[in-house]
């Protein structure tokens, strides 16, 4: 069985964060509500609390129910977990004098106490809270503090629980990933066995174990999460699992081709659908984003529907469907309200009447490139920039038609054959090209123009939750607009995107 750290989330912004730089030190864990979570039993070896955007102070404070894990195993709480175990334990919490945001430095640390071993005096941490503790039950211990916050960290004697009032998590925590290890390794006792080859290893008998000598049908759309689900699968099942790849018209220039030329190659058993015809179709006239969308998806279900009914007897739909998609989705506060609804868990219908198997379900989105590598998937897929699931659908500001698409294509195979040229790729989390409803005045040669105006976007991350646009070089910038202008017949004004996300998102649509 494999061990684990839970993780119960109150809410915060950080807590898919925690569970990355648990999995990190190759120790595996789950995040789960703090209201909704499993039976505790002895894969569990010890329990973080996350953060919260509530006050313990509030009347709907969130309440743990921690009698089966509190003085049973090892606990740690961060933030609103340290104060939830101060204010509820016989001490205090009251609001700042000032709010505690942003870097801090440990002015006293008990060095002799496990949790801050081999950090340094001075440390740099990041705080992130309105209220603070103000005082401790009479047997917690302080075993850290800062010039603002004395009670920065405690532990409560006797008894291996913990509580820190910074973030560890945040790269601004310059030894988090210590204290983090000093919890998981040193005070829960983990192995960190939890490796890309030890998840393959025992996936793949999960898989035969679960699908036998079934018929499985995967929807594959040349991204790194339905590409690794397809290989994984491979190596479980082999010739029963089909995958289909549908030409929705609204790919990248010439990707269709070179996508299933990899899979092929990849020894898959892909079928490649042609359905352009039909989304253009379906497509015309319709400006509003999330009509868009739904249209979108809708025909990709159609189409889906129609080719997996081609195949005699299958059982299973396979869907590469990765641990935040699934964190989203039974969130403390329910679904997000503002997940699209391409983002959605599931997406295909009951009447297909398939049983449901996601092998990357537990995985983080990095943690998903480090298990293709161990499958050997070529390092060009496995780096692939995320491409959002409507395509180029929802890059085309106003009504879609395969001229618009045909420009895009264009405009976008130009702006990403430059930066792999100029070594800038790998170092650009997604980038892609817009097609505005706005016309511009220009001038090529002795006339003027009133043609198309495009904008180009690159932005830095880590998971697509935030992100920074991207400091592209002038003199690539000057080339791309050129390169762009001269080529593209429609196009005559080029603009970059310089928004971060918040405010701005990383799709315009």
């Amino acid at each position: 069985m494999q061990e684990k750290i839970l993780i119960l989330d109150f809410g915060s912004q950080y807590t898919q964060l925690i569970g990355r730089r648990v999995r990190e030190l190759n120790v595996y864990c789950e995040i789960y509500p703090y209201n909704h979570f499993p039976a505790i039993d002895e894969t569990v070896k010890g329990v973080i609390l996350s953060g919260s955007p509530f006050s313990v102070r509030d009347a709907n404070a969130p309440k743990p129910e921690l009698s089966l894990i509190k003085e049973k195993l090892p606990l740690l709480g961060v933030c609103y977990g340290a104060q939830y175990l101060s204010h509820f334990f016989g001490g205090e919490v009251a609001p700042s004098d000032s709010r505690e945001y942003g870097r801090a430095n440990l002015g006293f640390v008990d060095s002799a106490n496990v949790l801050f071993k081999n950090i340094s005096e001075h440390t740099q941490v990041w705080m992130s809270h309105g209220d603070t503790i103000v005082r401790i039950p009479e047997n917690y211990k302080v075993i850290a503090s800062t010039a603002d916050v004395e009670y920065a960290a405690f532990q409560i004697e006797g008894e291996q629980t913990y509580g820190i009032q910074f973030h560890p998590e945040v790269y601004h925590t310059t030894e988090g990933t210590q204290l983090l290890h000093n919890f998981v390794i040193d005070i829960c006792g983990c192995k960190q066995d939890w490796t890309p080859d030890s998840f393959i290893e025992t996936t793949i008998k999960e898989l035969q174990d679960k699908l036998g000598d079934d018929k499985v049908v995967l929807g594959l759309s040349g991204g790194v999460d339905s590409s690794v689900a397809g290989v994984l699968l491979h190596r479980a099942i082999g010739k029963n699992l089909t995958c289909i790849f549908v030409d929705n018209g609204l790919l990248r220039k010439n990707e269709f081709q070179q996508v299933l030329d990899s899979y092929q190659h990849m020894g898959l058993n892909v079928i490649g659908v042609d359905a352009r015809q039909k989304f253009w179709d379906d497509l015309a006239g319709i400006t509003d984003p999330e009509t868009k969308r739904k249209t979108i998806g809708r025909d990709f279900i159609e189409v889906f529907d129609v080719e997996a009914h081609k195949i005699q007897d299958v059982k299973w739909l396979a869907q590469g469907t990765i641990y935040p998609d699934v964190i989203e989705s039974v969130s403390v506060n329910g679904p997000s309200a503002t997940i699209k609804s391409h983002h959605n868990v599931g997406g295909l219908p009951a009447k297909m009447n398939l049983k449901v198997v996601e092998p990357l379900n537990l995985l983080f989105k990095d943690e998903v490139r480090r298990v293709g590598k161990a499958l050997g998937i070529y390092p060009e897929l496995l780096g692939r920039h995320p491409f959002p699931g409507p395509g180029l659908g929802i890059r085309i500001l106003s009504d879609v038609t395969p001229e618009k698409v045909a420009i895009l294509q264009e405009v976008d195979a130009i702006f990403i054959n430059g930066l792999k040229e100029w070594g800038l790729y790998d170092k650009v989390w997604q980038a892609g090209a817009m097609l505005l409803p706005v016309q511009s005045v220009g001038v090529m040669g002795d006339e003027r123009t009133y043609e198309n105006v495009v904008a180009l976007r690159a932005v830095a991350s880590t998971d697509g939750m935030t992100a920074d646009w991207v400091h592209l070089p002038y003199e690539f910038l000057a080339k791309m607009s050129n390169e762009i202008i001269n080529k593209v017949r429609g196009i005559n004004r080029v603009v970059y995107d310089i928004s971060s996300k918040p405010p701005a998102t990383i799709e315009w649509e």
